[in-house]
């Protein structure tokens, strides 16, 4: 498979517009401790399952891209990374004093949708400029179908960050199950339920570019897109970023996402 220039993975990063707050990002360290402690045991006490683990990078920046029925799916990334996950999360969850001092304590990040959420993408990109991992739902928001297929279409912000990180391995992990552990809207947990998470290989933005099956673009052509006008540019890419996260539900949905 054709691969892409430092010249053309730079323009791909310049042409999503995405730039960090200019600060460098640290995991708090009580959230670091916990994830020392917290995944052996809550994975003892509880059955979820994975298969294909090994797929998740022990170190460096990762982007986690899952589907999202339940409110434990955050949990359930975290566990099988076993490393520090950060979120976009709502801002209702941070002044919400029930889930404040746990957002802030894990580092979680504040999307105010009012605005575009533009400051949560600047933290986003500082996350993985220092080798952290991102956890996207795809679909933006838990599912609020009451019936199967839960699986929604998703929106393309998964894709523009990966973009802004064309080499950033993005691991597509299907949960099934999660909804008879915790039922959207209820309170009551069912700590026998089976969770399972099947996780697919990697792939980065860049391998989706060149693939015939993907972005079907070569260095010519990234080239020339960024000879294009504002408008042009952005077209393009708009379209890029459905393709990508297109394909990134469709293998949600084949590995059995519901």
């Amino acid at each position: 498979m054709a691969t892409l220039t430092k010249d053309s993975l730079a323009e791909l990063s310049r042409l999503t517009g995405l730039d960090g707050t200019g600060q460098n990002y640290s995991t708090p360290l009580f959230y670091k401790a916990l994830m020392q402690v917290m995944p052996p045991v809550v994975r003892s006490m509880t059955n979820v399952r994975y298969e294909g683990i090994e797929r998740i990078p022990k170190s460096g920046p990762v982007i986690l891209a899952g589907n999202h029925t339940s409110h434990i799916d955050p949990i359930v990334k975290m566990m099988g990374a076993r490393r520090p996950v950060h979120y976009l999360a709502k801002a209702e969850f941070f002044e919400d004093k029930t889930f404040q001092k746990l957002m802030t304590s894990t580092g979680q990040i504040e999307t105010v949708r009012e605005t575009g959420g533009a400051q949560a993408l600047a933290m986003a990109v500082d996350v993985l400029e220092g080798g952290g991992v991102m956890g996207i739902f795809p679909e933006g928001t838990r599912s609020r179908r009451t019936e199967a297929p839960f699986l929604q279409r998703g929106k393309t912000g998964v894709a523009r960050i990966a973009a802004r990180f064309p080499e950033v391995p993005v691991v597509p992990m299907a949960i099934l199950g999660a909804r008879n552990f915790l039922a959207p809207g209820s309170p009551k947990v069912n700590p026998f339920a089976r969770v399972m998470v099947r996780i697919d290989k990697p792939i980065s933005f860049a391998e989706w570019m060149v693939d015939e099956a993907g972005g079907a673009m070569d260095n010519e052509d990234i080239s020339n897109l960024g000879s294009l006008d504002e408008h042009g540019q952005r077209s393009i890419m708009k379209a890029l970023y459905r393709g990508f996260t297109d394909q990134l539900i469709e293998n949600l949905r084949i590995l059995g996402a519901p």
